[in-house]
């Protein structure tokens, strides 16, 4: 028996990173799974090759979550396959790195559309499916840099941070009742490729890990079965009591005054 048998997970921007390690988890755990893409369909088919291994279900679905027609549209072509959805991941994100006062109206709609106006609109797709299957779980991949200041190009990603946490908090208050767990996750640095492409990884390399390695008790970074395990528990009847937190995960790097 297996914790999600029978159940299903969609996951934005599941094909690499944190999102594969989430995808893969659910199928690990008995899920069908939905896997989500936009820009690049190879690695979301390697998921779900992987999750297929497992003996599960995957579905791939090509959609930019940042269009509210493509949006509606994942959630449409989800219940088609699998008659609904039980877990919603929201990890797929986007944002244009620069400093603030280089930033542009495009910029900042494309980061917030992609980033934070999807989660709202996702959760009014997802949330009736959840309410037929008898409840559910949604959790949001946020960051650290919407509580603090991360880096200099951070700015408009870390304001759609902001933005999320403060919305798993309202969907939180208000889904309780129907047996929908909302909460969400803030890692630190978590090792990926999408973590290079910020200017200030760039100007500093690995010399930036390092400091902050020295500056976190546990020792390390976090990969992203780090993340994915937060995420399994969260879903979990063991979560049914934590509503509308958003769980910070860094091994203790933000415990000190830096």
């Amino acid at each position: 028996m297996y914790l999600y048998d029978n159940k299903t997970a969609l996951i934005t921007g599941s094909g690499r990173g944190i999102g594969k390690a989430i995808a893969l988890r659910f199928g690990k755990e008995g899920a069908n799974v939905v896997v989500n893409f936009f820009r690049n369909r190879q690695p979301a088919e390697e998921t779900a090759e992987e999750i297929r291994s497992l003996g599960r279900e995957a579905l791939v679905v090509k959609a930019n979550v940042g269009d509210l027609d493509d949006l509606e549209r994942l959630f449409v072509e989800a219940k088609e396959a699998f008659g609904g959805v039980d877990y919603y991941i929201h990890n797929a994100a986007s944002g244009y790195n620069r400093p603030t006062m280089e930033q542009k109206p495009k910029g900042w709609e494309w980061t917030m559309n992609i980033n934070a106006r999807s989660l709202l609109f996702a959760s009014q797709n997802v949330v009736p499916m959840m309410k037929e299957r008898g409840g559910g779980a949604i959790v949001a991949i946020t960051s650290m840099g919407g509580q603090r200041v991360l880096m200099n190009d951070y700015s408009v990603v870390g304001a759609s941070k902001a933005a999320i946490e403060s919305l798993t908090r309202y969907l939180a208050a208000e889904l309780a009742g129907d047996g929908i767990q909302v909460n969400a996750v803030a890692p630190g640095i978590i090792l990926t490729e999408a973590i290079k492409k910020f200017q200030s990884v760039r100007d500093h390399g690995e010399g930036m890990f390092d400091a902050v390695i020295e500056r976190t008790p546990v020792g390390r970074l976090g990969v992203p079965e780090d993340v994915a395990d937060v995420v399994s528990f969260l879903c979990s009847p063991q979560a049914r009591m934590i509503c509308g937190q958003t769980i910070i995960m860094d091994g203790g790097h933000s415990l000190f005054v830096q």
